[in-house]
């Protein structure tokens, strides 16, 4: 598909976007990147709410990308007040490929907690991303009252949000290992050692942390140094 400057095109483009079939879509979101036009911005935060494709949701976000900040950061920033969770999530995503320091103050502490464990694990990603220097130990202990929070997969996520935070992150971190809660602790423990030695993988340490926890070490949630 190829989108020129002229009304017909842009129509069909917009409609294709909407078409049933992904492959169509896909196009029609690469078409529209390779030609961008303020016309398209809209359109494409709209269907990046409710896209069911990953692939086409992240060429969505390229093609946004490809557009002037100007004309998208007002969209995307509305757009992570949304109640659809998946609009909230995407447009973070976004946020943090076009990378703008502006977005810093719409990472709240209501997105990085989010109910929707999607939209938190993106949020905490943007956040990281976009956050100003001197500003890193206070989102530390944000995340940190995350720890425990969710499955593998999302503990993995605020593990490497963490360790990106770099040595801002430590007392944080250890306040979390004194933590009355044993899986905080755990989760603690295993993103402290994802962050001395990265090559760790995560499932080994956390269910080592687990153990370690369980048996007692690691401050045993007591108040211990």
């Amino acid at each position: 598909m190829t989108v020129t400057g002229h009304g017909t095109d842009a129509v069909r483009a917009l409609g294709a976007l909407r078409d049933e079939r992904s492959s169509v879509r896909l196009s029609a979101a690469l078409a529209i990147g390779s030609t961008p036009d303020q016309r398209f911005v809209g359109p494409l935060v709209e269907r990046c709410a409710v896209e069911p494709e990953f692939l086409v949701r992240d060429m969505l976000t390229w093609a946004l990308t490809r557009h002037p900040v100007a004309d998208t950061l007002p969209l995307l920033l509305r757009e992570v007040r949304s109640e659809r969770a998946q609009a909230r999530s995407q447009a973070l995503h976004t946020l943090s490929k076009v990378g703008d320091p502006r977005a810093w103050p719409a990472i709240t502490r209501a997105l990085l907690t989010d109910a929707d464990d999607e939209v938190a694990r993106t949020a905490w990603r943007t956040a990281v991303v976009l956050v100003p220097e001197g500003e890193e130990a206070a989102l530390a202990a944000v995340l940190v009252t995350q720890l425990g929070r969710g499955g593998q997969e999302t503990q993995l996520s605020l593990s490497r949000a963490l360790v990106d935070l770099g040595s801002t992150v430590v007392p944080a971190l250890d306040t979390a290992r004194r933590s009355p809660d044993p899986d905080v602790r755990a989760h603690a423990l295993a993103t402290e050692r994802l962050r001395n030695d990265p090559d760790t993988g995560f499932a080994f340490a956390l269910e080592e942390a687990k153990r370690v926890v369980a048996l007692g070490g690691a401050d045993s949630g007591e108040g211990g140094s």
